[in-house]
């Protein structure tokens, strides 16, 4: 039987900073309403929620 792993268990710290590959991540663009509808017109295989 395999040893269990520390998967989750933070070696450096709750706080630590982020990977390299974390910080290149790109941020998440949040739409206005005007641009969510737009989105949602030209897709119509995706129902608005409601």
């Amino acid at each position: 039987m395999k040893p269990p792993t520390s998967k989750g268990a933070p070696t450096a710290g709750v706080y630590a900073p982020p990977t390299p590959k974390v910080s290149r991540q790109k941020k998440a663009k949040v739409l206005t309403a005007a641009e969510r509808a737009a989105f949602l017109a030209s897709r119509p295989d995706l129902k608005p929620k409601g």
